[in-house]
């Protein structure tokens, strides 16, 4: 009764920053619960740290790809998976267009066409920002081997954060929004940081 705002909050953002079971997340139910719990801490918080800890959630990492997503490698042709980067942009932050104060959306003085806030050169340069996330434990207590990325994902715990494993994350500077560059020589994690941040 006394955190009835929480949950409410709880609540929208769930309507926002969207997982389902009508997925194989119908396996998981602790996850789906360790999922809510990131957005009950997160309701009276900022939205920097909310959308850390959701890029972060073996739920979200499962439900828009980006769990086991690895860097490049141009031999076989591979290249980071985008749906989370389309989606965090298009769905989570900045939408799909410009918009004035008013909240109706800008349009190009010359072609009268609605300013599109991104293009498909911003979504593949922020994909490379997730990728080498996998889980940082195994489902199974049991199971004493060093836990290792793109394994079966089922097969890592999801109430335990994501974690970065360098190796499989895309080296070198990307170029984001705005032309904002997230410097090389980071960590995976510096990486997520500071393009969240930007």
């Amino acid at each position: 009764e006394q955190d009835k705002l929480r949950q409410r909050v709880a609540m929208a953002l769930s309507e926002i920053l969207v997982v389902s079971d009508q997925s194989q997340l119908q396996n998981s139910p602790h996850g789906l619960a360790y999922y809510f719990d990131i957005l009950m801490e997160h309701s009276f918080g900022n939205f920097e740290d909310l959308l850390l800890d959701v890029t972060y959630s073996p739920a979200m990492g499962f439900y828009l790809s980006h769990f086991n997503n690895p860097r490049s490698n141009s031999a076989i042709n591979r290249r980071p998976d985008e749906n989370y980067a389309r989606e965090i942009m298009q769905l989570f932050t900045i939408g799909l267009y410009e918009l004035n104060q008013d909240g109706s959306r800008k349009t190009d003085p010359d072609t009268g066409l609605w300013i599109p806030t991104y293009d498909n050169n911003d979504i593949s340069e922020l994909a490379k920002i997730f990728t080498g996330l996998s889980g940082s434990k195994w489902a199974d207590d049991n199971d004493t081997r060093p836990v290792t990325f793109g394994r079966g994902i089922f097969r890592y715990s999801f109430i335990d954060p994501l974690k970065i494993y360098d190796d499989n994350h895309e080296p070198g500077s990307k170029t984001i929004l705005g032309n904002h560059t997230i410097q090389s020589g980071q960590s995976g994690d510096e990486d997520i940081s500071d393009a969240i941040s930007h």
